[in-house]
């Protein structure tokens, strides 16, 4: 029996439908346009071909209604595949609020994946070094009819995720974070691809998306229970005792981060931000590119001391503080004394 043999991708996501509409209605008028132009041109081929070697055609002078027909028309199909597309991709591009983060960091050849609760998931190549994930499956769990929000970076070079079934494809960029989400509508499993080349195992580097029904989902969650990002970034919080400086009361020496996430930030040089993933990423890894209203540049960078991991982990936890949530600090060992100009160049989230 011959395998089946599909022309396009399956449609497994909400937006699938919609790109596929648009990608049929630019190719429907491409092909018009193309066989349009064709059959003139062999029109005025066999109309106004010389019949005799010493004819002269008589000179034309144009129509002003015939080129305004064809610039008018190709310009309002144009603006049609314009509008069509910057509405798709404002689509694209904005999550739901209610969506399901997921955190995913690629890495020559592979992507690891961390779920809120802290289940952790790793597609593509797998060398035997890599300890503490013995049999990975290449695979990401998702459940299906709920909004998935990646968040996606790289730990060296450009990678990009990519699901056909999805329609969707994200790069995933050294040193920030992108994003990409998709609500699977039905349960499978679709195939997954880095589509950036990027060394000598790229093409190993893709694995499977396994959408599920919600109930399965949450049964395959509690199987791979393990610590919640959120409370390994607070132990991450503490270690690296940020709790020095942050502590939120009138003494702090540095802003209050219960309840920063997503929130307007006015900065020293009088500017807004607003405070998102990729803002307290840059606030940890170089503090001083943006230096908080009211404090002081004292703040030691972490670029290269935390790994990619680390920081997400960080990141969680600052997320999901809300106002009370930050330990006492430990009054017996008050923070060290830190002088501004001894310390290389940072900032505050």
């Amino acid at each position: 029996m011959l395998a089946e043999i599909a022309l396009f991708p399956k449609t497994a996501s909400t937006i699938a439908g919609d790109i596929d509409s648009l990608y049929f209605f630019i190719i429907g008028v491409t092909v018009a346009i193309s066989t349009v132009t064709a059959l003139v041109l062999v029109y005025f081929t066999i109309r106004y071909h010389r019949k005799r070697p010493d004819e002269v055609p008589k000179p034309i002078h144009g129509s002003l209604a015939l080129e305004l027909t064809w610039t008018l028309i190709p310009l309002v199909i144009v603006l049609i595949m314009f509008g069509w597309s910057v509405k798709l991709y404002f689509r694209i591009l904005v999550a739901p609020e209610d969506a399901v983060e997921i955190y995913v960091t690629g890495r020559q050849w592979m992507w690891k994946v961390q779920h809120p609760e802290g289940q952790r998931e790793i597609l593509g190549y797998l060398p035997s070094s890599v300890e503490g994930v013995p049999d990975p499956g290449s695979e990401m769990h998702v459940p299906v009819g709920v909004p998935v929000k990646l968040i996606l970076t790289s730990e060296d070079v450009i990678h990009s995720f990519y699901v056909p079934d999805f329609r969707l494809k994200q790069d995933a960029v050294p040193g920030r974070y992108t994003t990409l989400w998709f609500q699977a509508t039905k349960p499978g499993r679709y195939r997954m691809f880095c589509a950036e080349y990027c060394g000598t195992n790229h093409s190993k580097m893709g694995g499977w998306i396994v959408a599920q029904e919600q109930s399965e989902f949450q049964q395959w969650l509690s199987s791979k229970a393990d610590r919640s990002l959120a409370l390994k970034g607070r132990a991450q919080f503490l270690k690296q005792q940020c709790i020095s400086c942050h502590t939120g009361d009138a003494d702090a020496r540095a802003p209050v981060l219960e309840g920063i996430y997503n929130q307007k930030r006015q900065m020293a040089d009088g500017s807004t931000v607003i405070a998102d993933e990729a803002y307290l990423r840059e606030s940890i890894v170089n503090p001083r590119a943006r230096i908080a209203a009211g404090f002081q540049p004292i703040m030691p960078p972490y670029q290269g001391q935390l790994s990619e991991e680390e920081l997400l982990e960080l990141i969680a936890y600052l997320k999901s503080l809300k106002r009370g949530d930050i330990p006492p600090r430990n009054e017996e060992t008050p923070p060290p004394a830190v002088k501004p100009d001894a310390l290389p160049e940072p900032n505050k989230p």
